[in-house]
Formats: structure tokens, C-alpha cells, sequence
């Protein structure tokens, strides 16, 4: 599990309101994951959308890569008590997504699941209207292993655990099921702003 004691700078006065309780700034981008960076080429690679059990939508990155592209710039906040303002991303919106599958949002949940066998829980709400992406692309280059490339889930507006890396499929559900992190302690949802890192926080 990842550590509580991540030390980095203070912010400063006027980037107070961009800081959430208890995290630090960083200038660099720490590389935080569960177990080995998995290598995906980008021949193997897929991409799911399933609705329970059953697939309503797969992309191979050619057809991916063909979806309309996004860029977005955020600031993210990881659990271990990091903060990085200002990150670019290119990617499809989950809204893109949704639509090209022919679907509206079927349930209120959500589970990413990655090539790792990482899998996190994001309530529908906070993947659509623009709030979440599957990035392809950090600083304007195709994200390294490190960092999730291909292609990683991102929800900014949430702890960085829920932002899976390796991403290969959205699976829709009726209720919010637990994924690797939330059934070893952390918190069920992960606001930053309430300091939601861990189960009872």
C-alpha cells in the first residue's frame, strides 16, 4: 500500500485554493503503481466498454486513435500527499466514448479495469460532462509505461489511484463494487478536498 509520507513544497499563498488539505506540490511527476509497469504494443491493444458482463463497444487503437481528441489541462493530487498543477493531456473524452458505442450513461457506476488486473470503482457522474478522458498523450507525447501508456483512465477531480493506468475497458454497474485499492483500505470514493484517502476518512 502506498505510504502516507510524501514531503514536497508548500504552497504558496495565491495557489491556496488550488491545494487540497494536507497534499504538497511537486515540480516532477512521481511514479506510484501496484505492482510491474505492464508493456502493451500497440498491435495487442483494445479497448472495451461493457455494460455488466456484456461488451457494447471495442476499439483497436487505429479506431481509438481515430475518436474525436481532446486536450485537457489539469492540476492532479495524488493520496500520498503529492500535487502537480498545470498537467496536459490529450485523449477521448468517456462522453466520446459513450456516443460512439450508440449508448447513454446505463447505470450509475462504474469499474476501470486495466491490463495489470488493476481495477478501480468511479460513480458515472464523475466520468461525464467533460470530467474524465482516456489519455493517450502527457505534454503533448504518447505517455510512457511509467505513467500508464498507452493509455490510462483520468478523473483529475479525484485522487490519482482512481486515474488507472493501462486502462483496456469501462465496465458499467448497477451498484459502486469495490476495485483493487478500495478493497484493501482506501477510500470508496477519493474526494482530495474532504482528504478521502482511506475507508472511514
Amino acid at each position: 500500500m502506498a505510504t502516507r509520507g510524501f514531503t514536497g513544497r508548500r504552497p504558496a499563498p495565491e495557489l491556496a485554493d488550488r491545494i487540497p488539505p494536507g497534499q504538497s506540490l511537486t515540480d516532477g511527476f512521481p511514479v506510484l503503481s501496484a505492482g510491474p509497469t505492464p508493456r502493451v504494443p500497440l498491435e495487442e491493444w483494445s479497448f472495451t466498454l461493457k455494460v455488466g458482463p456484456r461488451p457494447v463497444g471495442r476499439w483497436m487503437w487505429s479506431e481509438f486513435a481515430a475518436l474525436p481528441q481532446t486536450k485537457m489541462t489539469r492540476d492532479i493530487h495524488c493520496v500520498t500527499k503529492w500535487s502537480k498543477l498545470n498537467t496536459p493531456w490529450t485523449g477521448v473524452l468517456v462522453d466520446d466514448l459513450i456516443a460512439d458505442a450508440g449508448l447513454e450513461p446505463p447505470t450509475p457506476f462504474a469499474l476501470a479495469h486495466s491490463y495489470d488486473g488493476y481495477s478501480t470503482n468511479v460513480p458515472v457522474a464523475d466520468l461525464v460532462g467533460g470530467k474524465a478522458m482516456v489519455a493517450t498523450h502527457y505534454e503533448g507525447k504518447p505517455l510512457t509505461p511509467e505513467h500508464g501508456g498507452p493509455a490510462r483512465l483520468l478523473v483529475p477531480h479525484l485522487y490519482f489511484w482512481k486515474s488507472a493506468k493501462w486502462i483496456n475497458g469501462l465496465q458499467f454497474t448497477e451498484h459502486d463494487e469495490p476495485g483493487f485499492w478500495e478493497l484493501r483500505g482506501y477510500h470508496i470514493y477519493g474526494d482530495p478536498w474532504r482528504e478521502q484517502r482511506f475507508s472511514g476518512d
